[in-house]
């Protein structure tokens, strides 16, 4: 499948670099820690979780704040701390979905709340893209956000870039147009903590990685 992912580029201008699903470096903005609420909506083909935005307030944080972001929108208020230490997160990250998966499940309160799905080649195909978009409707669909851990640098439907070269974990929290464009709820910076990707970008985005979904 051919997009505008690229993988081996250059950051852009904020010049961040991230390693090992950890922002290398401190980023300032992103110790705001200020709950931003978007309004739950649905309609034909679409749905948005009411989400209780936090930024990430470290470095390394991103899979905690990503999982304490996803289940935000189940009305859970859950510390990243804590979150962090179920994980097993240290400086150098998150080591993978399957670290977070587990804890999703038991603060959700169901052990089949959540499983693990990899896409392991280097770009997503027809078929892993479509099992995506199905697994987000489905998730949303019951109330619930997905967690990704992604790679690389996208660009979303405004236009704007975002890179993780090294690694970096999301939250998807709705779709529109049938689950052809999903909203992402990102941690690292709080200046911009959700946009719009087509899930073809954030199907390879995934790839070599995985994300946990109902």
């Amino acid at each position: 499948m051919r997009t505008d992912l690229i993988r081996k580029t250059a950051l852009t201008a904020a010049g961040l670099a991230f390693t090992g699903g950890a922002i290398a470096g401190p980023i300032t903005t992103a110790y705001a820690a200020d709950a931003k609420p978007t309004g739950q909506s649905q309609g034909k083909g679409e749905r948005q979780l009411d989400v209780r935005y936090e930024a990430q307030p470290n470095f390394y944080y991103c899979g905690p704040a990503a999982a304490r972001n996803a289940l935000s929108v189940q009305g859970k208020d859950i510390s990243v701390d804590a979150m962090a230490k179920e994980m097993g997160t240290t400086e150098n990250g998150t080591n993978s979905i399957n670290d977070i998966t587990p804890v999703l499940n038991k603060e959700t309160g169901k052990n089949d709340a959540y499983r693990s799905v990899e896409i392991n080649t280097p770009a997503a195909d027809d078929t892993q893209t479509d099992k995506l978009r199905q697994d987000i409707v489905k998730t949303v669909d019951d109330g619930r956000a997905v967690v990704a851990n992604i790679a690389g640098t996208t660009t979303d439907t405004d236009g704007n870039t975002h890179s993780f070269e090294g690694g970096h974990y999301i939250s998807v929290v709705g779709y529109t147009d049938n689950g052809n464009t999903v909203t992402i709820a990102d941690s690292a910076n709080p200046n911009t903590a959700s946009y719009q990707v087509t899930v073809e970008h954030l199907a390879d985005w995934i790839a070599t990685r995985g994300y946990a979904t109902s």
